[in-house]
C-alpha cells in the first residue's frame, strides 16, 4: 500500500514538474495569453445591454439612433445576404472611453514583402499580433524592431472573435457615416460565417469584398437608388478604389525592388536608399488621385515620417486580392451572392 502511495506522489510530482518545464519554456506565450485573457475579460465585465442603453435616458438620441441602425445593418445581413446568426453578436454596448480598445502589430522583414505570421493555437496564423494592453505591444514592437524588422502599429476598430464570443459594439462605431458603418459590421459577420484558417490574407479580402457589397445593397433597401446616403458611399468608394489599386501598384514595385537585392552583396544602407527613395515617390504620387477627383491633396511629408515595409505588407494583407473576388463575383457567378457565399462556405468552412 506504502508502494502505490509513493508510486502516485511521484506520478503527480512528475506531472506537475513537467508542466511547470511547459509553462517555463513557453512563458512568453503564457503571459501573452494571460494578458488577453484578462483584455477580454476587461470587456465582458464591462459591456452593456443595447436595451438598458437604449432605455438610459442620459444616452442622447444620436447615439440610440447609432445602435438601432447596427441592429438594422445585422437583420439585413442574416436576412437578405445569408450571414450567419450569432446571438451574441451586436447585442451589448462597450465604452471605450474614447481610447483604443486593440492594439495591432505588423511585423515584416526589411526587404521581403511578406508578414511575420504569429501562430495561435486551434485559430491559425495571423498577420499582425492583438494586445489589449498598449505597454506589451510597445514591448513587443521594440523587440522586433531590435532585431532589424520593419514594424507598423495600427489600432483595431472592430472587436472580433470570429463569432465564438460576444462580441459588443464599440462606441467609436458610432461615429462612423451610414456607409462605413454598415461595411465594418458585414465585414466582421463575415468573419463569423466563413472561416479561412491559416490564410489570413484571403480572409480579409474576401470580408472586405462582401462587406462593400452588403453595404451597397443594404443603403439601397434602406434609403434607396437615388439617395444622398447611397451616393455618398459610392463617392467615397471611387476615391478608396483608386487609392487601393494605386498601393496595390506601390507593393508590387517594392517587391519588384527587392527581387533585385537577392544573391547580391548590397549594403543595408544602398538597400534602404533605394527602397525609401520608392516609397517616397509613392506617397508624392497619391496627390494625383486627389487632384484628379478635385479635392484638396494630401499634406506633404517628411522623410522622417514615411511608411516603412511593414506598413504596405498590412495594407496587402487587406487589399491585394480585393479585385479578385470581386471578379469572381462577377463573371463565376454571375453577380448571384447567394451562390458566392455558399461556394465560399463549402470550400473553407470544413
Amino acid at each position: 500500500m506504502a508502494f502505490n502511495i509513493r508510486r502516485k506522489y511521484k506520478i503527480v510530482f512528475l506531472f506537475l514538474a513537467l508542466i511547470t518545464l511547459i509553462l517555463f519554456w513557453q512563458r512568453v506565450w503564457v503571459v501573452y495569453f494571460y494578458q488577453q485573457a484578462k483584455g477580454g475579460l476587461d470587456v465582458a465585465f464591462n459591456t452593456r445591454p443595447l436595451q438598458e442603453v437604449l432605455a438610459d435616458k442620459t444616452v442622447p438620441d444620436s447615439l440610440k439612433k447609432r445602435i438601432l441602425f447596427i441592429g438594422e445593418v445585422r437583420r439585413f445581413a442574416i436576412d437578405s445576404l445569408g450571414l450567419h446568426d450569432n446571438p451574441d453578436v451586436y447585442q451589448t454596448l462597450y465604452d471605450q472611453s474614447g481610447k483604443p480598445l486593440v492594439y495591432l502589430l505588423t511585423v515584416a522583414k526589411r526587404y521581403e514583402m511578406e508578414a511575420v505570421m504569429f501562430d495561435f493555437p486551434i485559430i491559425g496564423s495571423f498577420a499582425y499580433k492583438g494586445f489589449f494592453d498598449s505597454t506589451a505591444a510597445y514591448q513587443e514592437e521594440n523587440i522586433w524592431k531590435q532585431k532589424g524588422y520593419d514594424t507598423e502599429m495600427g489600432q483595431g476598430i472592430a472587436y472580433s472573435t470570429l463569432g465564438w464570443l460576444p462580441e459588443p459594439i464599440l462606441s467609436s462605431m458610432l461615429y462612423y457615416s451610414d456607409g462605413k458603418l454598415a461595411n465594418l459590421i458585414i465585414h466582421e459577420m463575415s468573419h463569423g460565417t466563413i472561416f479561412v484558417k491559416d490564410n489570413h490574407e484571403t480572409s480579409e479580402n474576401l470580408a472586405n469584398s462582401i462587406g462593400e457589397y452588403g453595404a451597397k445593397r443594404f443603403l439601397i433597401h434602406k434609403y434607396g437608388l437615388d439617395s444622398p446616403e447611397l451616393k455618398k458611399y459610392l463617392q467615397a468608394k471611387i476615391i478608396r478604389d483608386k487609392y487601393v489599386r494605386h498601393l496595390n501598384r506601390g507593393t508590387l514595385k517594392l517587391d519588384s525592388l527587392y527581387q533585385t537585392f537577392k544573391g547580391k552583396n548590397i549594403l543595408d544602407a544602398r538597400k534602404d536608399s533605394l527602397k525609401y527613395a520608392l516609397i517616397e515617390k509613392i506617397e508624392v504620387n497619391q496627390d494625383t488621385i486627389y487632384k484628379s477627383l478635385r479635392v484638396l491633396p494630401k499634406p506633404k511629408i517628411s522623410k522622417k515620417e514615411l511608411p516603412n515595409n511593414a506598413y504596405f505588407v498590412g495594407f496587402k494583407t487587406y487589399h491585394s486580392q480585393q479585385n479578385e473576388f470581386e471578379e469572381i463575383f462577377q463573371k463565376q457567378f454571375n453577380g448571384n451572392f447567394d451562390q458566392f457565399l455558399k461556394f465560399f462556405q463549402k470550400k473553407y468552412n470544413q
